[in-house]
């Protein structure tokens, strides 16, 4: 296996933003924020050897109400293009950055990203696995609640939360 790295909804090849913080080799699996999501969705579904598992800011919305992600789903529908153009910019995306990464995501990938439930017996699993798990969460991020995100990873891996770091970290 090599390095393998999910990118974000709406984006593609930004984990040259990370480059600070993540480890490249044949044993390490990381993504951020939907990205993260798939990264644990790969673990499961594979037998390959994981070593470490590495979160950007992992779309942890399992605190939002319905309410709230069909109303997300709605406008993404209504106008897609200022949908992901908000919420790129509340990510902390520069002009260029939005630029130079956006790709432009589905609707089946939005309700996917809102719905997932982050679970206590998978993370288990991943652990028991021997997969060493890392959780990076901003302490400005304006996308998911990085207070209840902490109090659920915490359980699982060593978590670093960065002051004055948002979304994007």
């Amino acid at each position: 296996m090599k390095f393998l790295y999910f990118s974000g909804f709406c984006l593609e090849s930004e984990s040259e933003l990370f480059q600070e913080y993540k480890i490249e080799n044949d044993f390490t699996v990381s993504g951020f924020s939907y990205g993260a999501i798939k990264a644990v969705q790969y673990i499961l579904k594979n037998d390959t050897r994981v070593d470490k598992l590495q979160l950007f800011s992992p779309a942890y919305f399992n605190d939002k109400s319905t309410k709230y992600k069909r109303m997300q789903l709605i406008y993404f529908g209504k106008d897609s293009n200022t949908y992901c153009d908000n919420f790129l910019q509340n990510c902390g995306f520069s002009s260029e950055a939005k630029q130079k990464y956006f790709s432009l995501g589905t609707v089946d990938e939005l309700e996917e990203l809102l719905n997932y439930e982050w679970d206590e017996s998978i993370m288990q699993s991943i652990v028991d696995k021997g997969t060493k798990i890392e959780i990076y969460l901003g302490s400005e991020d304006k996308i998911v609640n990085t207070k209840k995100a902490l109090e659920f990873f915490r359980n699982y891996g060593e978590v670093y939360y960065l002051k004055e770091k948002e979304h994007i970290l």
